[in-house]
């Protein structure tokens, strides 16, 4: 089982995230437009959208690798006008990364430890706590040119844990990986988000893949969100569509915020952008987000 944070513990229900009329533009193209959410600790957030939809725009905006046009954010508190404190707060595994064949997985999670101000022994610890964690035990000091797709998936999660982060940020992360291989990894996001209480986004084209796990939905097209809601209940959905490009659309829904349990093993489903209702009391919020200018000016930190 994965050790609970030390830090994160007691948590609870913490606002950890919060991003408030996010916009972004590459020249004449519009690629962010009013991006507006709060995520709270130990719940996971799940980008839903075609490819283009904006979902990677805005994980680059939050995890300060970009600037947005407008609009603004904070994590753990703490104002986007902080890169810096922010990157010690999160973590992020991208939808594409680079692993150095020649090194072995606890080398490799040592290496960036040590970039977090560990010492030597005890960044090897946790990155051998850590490969242990993500299931990568037995395979901890093999070379991670020997590592099969999923392994390198669950490496670069235990290097995006190494700093402890209140958010962790997932691009895509069962891309590529058979059912069984994005069950289980979709497992290990769960356990994330519960045992170390942290926040967890996660950015997904496949509605099937974030019903299943995820607690909160923002949906994207055209880098507009067209819908967002709560998904600790069921979604009903229409008969699976799919466009041309292979996209899985997104089919006539409806979000409920009853308590039920979410299936485990869901069919693949689909979701079409161009039919989503209109809101509805105690329902998702739809369209408009909602205002959290309270949210900045009573819960911001300014980093001394």
């Amino acid at each position: 089982m994965m050790a609970q944070r030390g830090d994160n513990q007691g948590l609870g229900n913490r606002l950890v995230l919060a991003a408030e009329d996010l916009h972004k533009s590459y020249g004449p193209r519009p690629a962010l437009r009013g991006l507006s959410f709060t995520l709270r600790a130990g719940r996971i957030m799940g980008f839903l959208g075609p490819n283009g939809a904006g979902k990677t725009t805005s994980i680059r905006i939050l995890t300060t690798m970009m600037e947005p046009d407008s609009g603004r954010f904070m994590v753990d508190g703490i104002s986007s006008r902080h890169p810096d404190e922010i990157r010690r707060r999160i973590g992020v595994l991208p939808e594409t990364f680079g692993l150095p064949k020649q090194m072995t997985g606890v080398e490799y999670v040592t290496y960036y430890g040590q970039l977090y101000g560990r010492s030597a022994s005890d960044a090897r610890s946790r990155a051998l706590a850590l490969l242990e964690e993500v299931g990568l035990g037995q395979r901890a000091r093999s070379l991670v040119g020997t590592y099969s797709h999923g392994m390198r998936q669950r490496v670069g999660i235990a290097r995006a844990l190494v700093n402890d982060p209140r958010v962790v940020f997932l691009d895509e992360p069962t891309l590529g990986l058979d059912p069984a291989g994005q069950k289980e990894l979709l497992g290990l996001v769960r356990q994330i988000a519960e045992e170390r209480s942290a926040g967890v986004v996660l950015c997904s084209h496949m509605l099937a893949e974030v019903e299943s796990v995820c607690d909160d939905v923002v949906i994207l097209r055209a880098g507009q969100v067209v819908a967002r809601g709560d998904l600790v209940a069921s979604v009903k959905v229409a008969p699976t569509s799919v466009s041309k490009d292979s996209f899985v659309t997104l089919p006539k829904c409806q979000i409920k915020t009853a308590e039920t349990k979410r299936n485990a093993n869901p069919p693949t489903r689909g979701l079409k952008l161009n039919s989503i209702p209109k809101a509805s009391p105690g329902k998702a919020t739809w369209d408009k987000a909602s205002p959290t200018s309270a949210i900045f000016s009573s819960t911001m930190i300014e980093p001394r």
